[in-house]
C-alpha cells in the first residue's frame, strides 16, 4: 500500500494487517509509518516519484513472496489554487505523484502478476475524478486521468486474471 503516512493509506494498512493479511505499508519516510509495525505491517520506504525507490520496494516484496499479489496505489495529494496561479513545476510534481508514479509502480509489478496469472490493482481515486471544483483543477485533472487509466487497464489485464479496482472516496 503506497502513501501510508496518513489518511486512507494508514487506516487501510492497519485494518488489513490486524485482520491477518500480509501488508507492506509504504511511505517516503520510514519514521512516518513506524507505528504501523505495532499493527503487524511490514514497512518499506517508497517514494513514487523515485524510480530506484520503487524498484527496491517491488524487489523486496517479490523476494519475499514471488510477486506482489495486490497493489494499492494510494499515494497522492491535493493542492489548491486557480489554474493560472499554480506554478507549472508544482503541477508537474502533482502529476508525478498522483499519476506517473502510480503508472510506473503498476508497470513494475505487472510482469510477475501476469506470470502467476492473478493479481489485483486497487487505485485510490476520488469523487474528484468525476467532477471538478474551482480552485482544485490540477488535482481533479489527475483524478480524471486515473479514471481513464483504470478503465483501460481493466480491459488490458482481465485476460491475465488481474483485476483493476478504482475507489472514489468523497471528502475525508
Amino acid at each position: 500500500i503506497t502513501g501510508c503516512s496518513s489518511g486512507i493509506g494508514r487506516a487501510t494498512a492497519a485494518r488489513l494487517a490486524r485482520a491477518g493479511w500480509t501488508v507492506y505499508a509504504t511511505a517516503r519516510r520510514l519514521d512516518s509509518i513506524a507505528a504501523l509495525k505495532d499493527d503487524g505491517c511490514e514497512t518499506l520506504a517508497l517514494d513514487v516519484t523515485d524510480e530506484q525507490s520503487m524498484r527496491a520496494a517491488v524487489e523486496r516484496v517479490e523476494q519475499d513472496h514471488g510477486a506482489v499479489g495486490v497493489l494499492v496505489n494510494n499515494a497522492g495529494y491535493s493542492q489548491s489554487g486557480a489554474i493560472e496561479t499554480v506554478p507549472l513545476d508544482a503541477v508537474r510534481r502533482q502529476f508525478e505523484t498522483n499519476i506517473f508514479g502510480l503508472v510506473r509502480l503498476t508497470q513494475l509489478v505487472l510482469p510477475k502478476m501476469r506470470a502467476q496469472r492473478w493479481g489485483k490493482i486497487v487505485n485510490v481515486g476520488s469523487m474528484g475524478g468525476r467532477l471538478s471544483f474551482p480552485g482544485a483543477g490540477h488535482y481533479h485533472a489527475t483524478k480524471h486521468a486515473l479514471e481513464a487509466i483504470s478503465d483501460a487497464m481493466r480491459f488490458e489485464l482481465q485476460g491475465f486474471g488481474i483485476d483493476v479496482v478504482l475507489l472514489e472516496p468523497g471528502l475525508i
